[in-house]
């Protein structure tokens, strides 16, 4: 799955970026507070797109 596709979906969901870090983007589920760290790459597995919605506790995208 895209980076951007998984951008979106958090942002519907009411996720924001909280900070960048090295080779991670920090998103929150500002209703929640929960919080999933998502790896910049281009691609990312549809495992870990599962993993990360579970984290901020979002319906899967996949």
């Amino acid at each position: 799955m895209k980076l951007k596709d998984l951008e979106k979906h958090l942002k519907t969901h009411k996720c924001e970026m909280k900070r960048e870090g090295g080779n991670h983007t920090i998103w929150e589920n500002i209703s929640n507070k929960k919080i999933a760290s998502i790896p910049r790459h281009r691609e990312i597995k549809n495992n870990l797109v599962r993993k990360i919605c579970k984290e901020l506790d979002i319906p899967p995208l996949i």
